[in-house]
């Protein structure tokens, strides 16, 4: 028990570590680490950009530089190659003007729905679209 404990602190939270996969899940793979440490890459740690099968980012045997970002109280490991990736930096979407087009665009379209309701009103504006009902009424 005592070299378990040992080999469980041979490893720590941010420190990068390279490692041989393993086994592959749907959700992650299972990395041996140079340690000799076993641990776990989750599929939303592979990349930045959205991974629909593990396979298609890693393969049985491939080394890895990873990084680690969990070692829970059962001394579990989690890895993460997304961690170590430049996440590219997009310039900030022009909001206002966007918001500007989208909110005339929506007012004009308004407008013209408007007009054409209240030029098929105009047509049909003698009868209320109530219906006369053969009750008592009184009539003169």
């Amino acid at each position: 028990m005592a070299e378990n404990a040992a080999a469980k602190q041979t490893v720590s939270v941010g420190q990068t570590v390279n490692g041989t996969v393993e086994l592959i899940a749907p959700y992650g793979a299972f990395v041996r680490l140079e340690t000799g440490q076993k641990s776990m890459i989750h599929i939303s740690e592979l990349s930045h950009s959205y991974v629909k099968r593990v396979e298609d980012m890693l393969e049985l045997g491939q080394k890895i530089t990873a990084k680690v970002i969990k070692i829970d109280e059962k001394g579990r490991i989690d890895i993460s190659l997304k961690a170590l990736q430049v996440r590219e930096v997009r310039p900030p979407a022009r909001r206002e003007e966007d918001f500007e087009k989208k909110l005339n665009s929506f007012l004009k379209f308004s407008d013209e729905k408007i007009a054409d309701l209240n030029t098929k009103n105009k047509g049909s504006r003698g009868n209320t679209g109530k219906r006369r009902t053969g009750g008592t009424g009184n009539k003169k």
